[in-house]
């Protein structure tokens, strides 16, 4: 019915010997003025909506169906509106909050006011990046669980990696939080019902365009319902596991529990700790499960970075396991997984609904309007990031950081991801992990389609051949990058989506 409205997305790639710039939409070149096309386009896919023009430090707006639209890509605005106004600018957007309240009820990322005021404390405390090194042993394990069961796959079979990845991930979070393996059954039910949910939900509620502040509240399709009510089941049973006693006394879920018996206050019942409990899981899930799989695809497209990777790995670790303690040497691993964020924040869209009128730079911003940090855009713009569509790691390294507020992949200001250490914690280490054992070898003419619905993924995952190989021994050098980006013939990967 759309069709006719909407643009056909080009998905650029560049690969030569020495030089990536991984998969993108192309710059958007619909007729300008056409709000209502950019909208339906936006419904489809949020990245294929962006002119070059809005790759650049500014600050614009349009008005869509009367509806102020506000899109703020300077660091300094940026620091503004997270930071030093954050009171005016806390509330997520209604499209935010409609797509998820049905999965996450009041849970802490989609809350605001008191109840987010409160959650956030014990969460923040709970995940706080002191008790990460607690809780690394579980990443190792869970890591070395996977390279396990990855040998018995014969070598070059060809497997998709993004529900590998979704697998290992919530394994890693159901042993954190709840204290209790998941099992493969229950990880694969996770993976598989949440890309049913992404691919199901509105998250641009055209209610809102139409004057409502709230939005509409979503429509819940029998194929909606039953997503959730999967994924439900599951977290369900191992929160009431873990309540009846069967889960760990150092898992998160018990810090929770210990928390409310020490202060009642705090009104966290079953349906409250199950709702945490569920945005901890499926936050801390989805969003490494997303990056790890974009490294693969990196790695398998920059070949001299994923030979630094692995020398770095043989002369830090030798043949033995990559361990928690050895992060601080594995700098290329931290570097890939930085620029991997960067490239692919998993949350590419910050939006926020201001309460009162504001002035942002030079734009009089009316109350009820939406505010967009995209860090797709604000990581790719070139005043603050050298060719900024490249695959470079080493932009992170030798103490290289970027400018304050220009790299955001886990927000920033006082609703930044409380589990951020953890998460890049467990993304170093399962790379680090898996990459001592194994590659993943993609076909050339692969075409992979970056996709945001509430997170970046692979669209189609990301199929791939694995490969065996043997840990090296100690003291190999650390390759350097080639020197010399030039740019070649674009192998190009132009694809309608």
């Amino acid at each position: 019915m759309y069709a006719r409205f909407r643009q056909p997305v080009e998905i650029v790639e560049h690969v030569s010997d020495t030089a990536l710039e991984p998969v993108h939409a192309a710059y958007y070149s619909g007729p300008p003025g056409k709000y209502l096309h950019l909208l339906l386009q936006a419904r489809r896919d949020f990245l294929s909506i962006w002119r070059v023009g809005d790759y650049r430090e500014k600050v614009s707006q349009i008005r869509l169906l009367g509806r102020q639209i506000v899109l703020v890509n300077s660091p300094e605005m940026i620091r503004d509106i997270l930071v030093k106004r954050r009171d005016n600018y806390e509330r997520k957007s209604p499209q935010m909050r409609r797509a998820l309240e049905y999965l996450l009820g009041d849970g802490l990322f989609i809350s605001d006011g008191p109840t987010w005021r409160q959650r956030r404390a014990l969460v923040s405390d709970i995940v706080h990046k002191d008790r990460v090194p607690a809780f690394s042993p579980i990443i190792e394990r869970t890591a070395l669980d996977m390279v396990r069961r990855w040998q018995q796959i014969p070598d070059r079979t060809t497997i998709d990696i993004l529900p590998e990845m979704a697998a290992l991930t919530a394994e890693i979070i159901s042993r954190s939080v709840f204290g209790q393996e998941l099992g493969n059954a229950d990880t694969a039910e996770v993976s598989e019902s949440f890309t049913q949910y992404q691919a199901l939900v509105d998250s641009t509620n055209p209610g809102y365009f139409l004057g409502l502040d709230e939005g509409l509240p979503m429509v819940r399709t029998p194929a909606l319902r039953r997503a959730v009510r999967r994924l439900h089941n599951v977290i369900d049973r191992i929160v009431e596991d873990h309540l009846a006693g069967r889960g760990s006394h150092n898992s998160m879920m018990e810090l929770l529990v210990r928390r409310q018996k020490r202060n009642p206050e705090l009104g966290l019942n079953a349906v409250a700790l199950r709702n945490e409990a569920a945005t901890i899981f499926m936050a801390g899930h989805e969003t490494t499960a997303a990056t790890l799989t974009w490294v693969w695809y990196l790695l398998a497209r920059a070949p001299w970075v994923e030979r630094a990777v692995h020398e770095e790995i043989a002369a830090v670790c030798g043949d033995r396991a990559p361990t928690v303690d050895d992060l601080p040497q594995l700098r290329w691993c931290q570097a890939v997984i930085e620029e991997t964020l960067r490239l692919y924040p998993p949350v590419p869209i910050l939006a926020r609904q201001n309460g009162d009128a504001d002035q942002i730079g030079d734009i009089a911003v009316r109350p009820g309007s939406l505010i967009l940090i995209v860090p797709w855009l604000l990581h790719r713009t070139e005043s603050l990031f050298e060719a900024p569509h490249e695959f470079r790691p080493e932009r992170f390294m030798d103490g290289r950081r970027p400018e304050p507020y220009s790299y955001i992949p886990f927000a920033s200001g006082p609703r930044v991801c409380p589990g951020q250490h953890f998460g890049m914690t467990e993304a170093i280490l399962c790379l680090a992990i898996l990459a001592q054992r194994f590659r993943v070898v993609l076909s050339p003419d692969q075409k992979v389609v970056p996709q945001c619905r509430l997170t970046l993924r692979p669209r189609d995952g990301l199929p791939a051949m694995l490969v065996h190989r043997q840990p090296g021994p100690a003291g190999e050098p650390v390759a350097a990058v080639p020197a010399g980006r030039v740019e070649r013939p674009a192998v190009g990967c132009p694809h309608s989506a």
